[in-house]
This record gives structure tokens, C-alpha cells and sequence, in this order.
């Protein structure tokens, strides 16, 4: 029982934090080791309950995800022409975390999966997004079909540093692409269509790997982890998308920055002791 406690709240917790720019796999790395969550299996869980996120992002933007099956009209062959150019843009921006996700993925998990490595890259993606929001700047990029494929790779290879946990791949995106000239709904947006073939990558990628050890009882854990995230993170986005239309992502960064300096002193104290 105390296991499934566990991963059901830690699916709400990957739920909450997955497409907020604020770091899932940091929380999830800090939650986990808070509550004694066993490795190598928490790894494996951590990768796998983000795919119950990614699935509510197809669910809440069906109509802009799911192609028409019938298309007897010019209206329904337009429709389905901009949704593949999403889904083809989305696997532009995939290749360079497939590329650079398979050179350095397990150096990056052996030597940065840590407090210390998740604080700092919480205190600095706080800083970077703070000053970005208070920066004058103009979008010239408004929907997604206005994304060229360069930039989307570009995007891509940004939402690489996302791989340093704490970084968060949700704002590593995000930023990306409103430096690149988008503007805030589109680059949230993209950075939502964007998860899913990454997410998938990476949870495919854990399964073939620890597969085959995972228990009977291990699977219900990852089930219910992942059935929580999936319906948690289907209110957050509702919420996030009303929330940018209007407002920015300072509150993001200032929290960033105060749960960084809060693991920082935290661990400090513990390994001091």
C-alpha cells in the first residue's frame, strides 16, 4: 500500500509540473528520493507516468492532433494538411534530443541525476526566465504553421538542455521558441506537441531497457502513476492555457528560484548531518 501511495503521488506531481515551465523530472527526482522511492525501478517510472501526461495533451488538443478520417471536402483536406504539418514539425524538433539523447543519455543519467545538479539547473532556468519576461521583445510568429522546419529543429536542439534535470524541458521549449520569434500561446503550444514523440522516445527507449525486470506488482505501479498523470495534467493544461493568454512566466521563474534555494539548504543540512 505504501508503494501505491507513492506512485500516486508522485503521478500527481508529474501531472502538475509536466508542461509547466518548472521542471517535472527535478520534482520528480526530489519527491522520489524525499519519500525513499527505489532505484533502478523510480527511473524507469519517473520516464514511463510522463507518457499519461503526454496523452492528455492529444486528448485536449484533438482537434488540432487528430486528422479527419474522411475527407470529402476542401475544408477537411485543408484541416488534415495542417495537422500532419504539425505532427511533421514535431518530429523535425524530435531528431536532435534522439541524436544527442542517444550519445550522452547515460552519462547524463549516471552523473546528473542528483539534488545538487536539479537545484542549480532550477536556480538558473529561474533567473534566464525572469529576464527574458522582463525584456522588451516582439513576436512575429503566431500559430504553428509559421514555424519553418529550421526553427523547429532549432527548438529541438534547445529543448536538449532539458536533459540536465532541473532544467525542465517544458521551458528549455518554451524559451526556445519565444527567442526565436513566437509568441507565448504558440510556443507553449508547440512545446505541448513537441512532448509527444520526445516522451514516447524516452519511455520506449526505458521499457526495451528495463522491461523485461519489471515485476507484476511494478506494473500496477507504473499503471496507476500513469493513470494519475494522465488526468491530472488534462486540468492543468485547461488552466495553463487560459493563464498565458494574459499573463507571463515570472511567477515560474521566482518559483524556480525559491524551491531551488529550498532543496539547496535542505539536502545541505541532511548530508551535513
Amino acid at each position: 500500500m505504501h508503494d501505491y501511495l507513492i506512485s500516486v503521488l508522485l503521478g500527481i506531481v508529474e501531472g502538475v509540473t509536466e508542461f509547466l515551465p518548472i521542471s517535472s523530472t527535478g520534482h520528480l527526482i526530489i519527491v522520489g528520493e524525499f519519500l525513499g522511492f527505489q532505484k533502478p525501478f523510480a527511473d524507469t517510472f519517473d520516464v514511463v507516468i510522463q507518457l499519461g501526461a503526454i496523452l492528455s495533451v492529444v486528448i485536449y488538443f484533438h482537434d488540432k492532433l487528430i486528422p479527419p478520417l474522411i475527407t470529402d471536402t476542401e475544408e477537411k483536406k485543408q484541416k488534415r494538411r495542417e495537422i500532419l504539418d504539425i505532427w511533421f514539425k514535431s518530429a523535425a524538433g524530435v531528431i536532435p534530443a534522439l541524436l544527442i539523447g542517444g550519445l550522452l543519455g547515460k552519462k547524463i543519467s549516471h552523473y546528473l541525476f542528483n539534488p545538487a545538479t536539479v537545484a542549480a539547473a532550477l536556480f538558473i532556468g529561474g533567473i534566464i526566465l525572469i529576464i527574458i519576461e522582463r525584456g522588451k521583445r516582439q513576436h512575429k510568429i503566431d500559430s504553428i504553421s509559421k514555424l519553418s522546419y529550421s526553427k523547429c529543429v532549432q527548438i529541438g536542439l534547445i529543448q536538449c538542455l532539458a536533459m540536465i534535470p532541473g532544467t525542465s524541458r517544458s521551458a528549455a521549449t518554451i524559451i526556445g521558441a519565444m527567442l526565436l520569434g513566437a509568441s507565448r500561446t504558440t510556443a507553449a503550444e508547440f512545446s505541448f506537441f513537441l512532448a509527444i514523440p520526445t516522451m514516447f522516445a524516452a519511455s520506449a527507449y526505458s521499457m526495451m531497457k528495463h522491461g523485461a525486470s519489471i515485476s507484476p506488482e511494478q506494473w500496477m505501479l507504473l499503471i496507476s502513476g500513469f493513470t494519475v498523470s494522465f488526468l491530472v495534467a488534462w486540468g492543468v493544461i485547461a488552466v495553463f492555457m487560459n493563464y498565458i493568454k494574459t499573463k507571463t512566466f515570472v511567477i515560474f521563474g521566482y518559483y524556480r528560484i525559491i524551491l531551488a534555494v529550498t532543496i539547496a539548504v535542505y539536502f545541505f543540512c541532511i548530508y551535513k548531518h
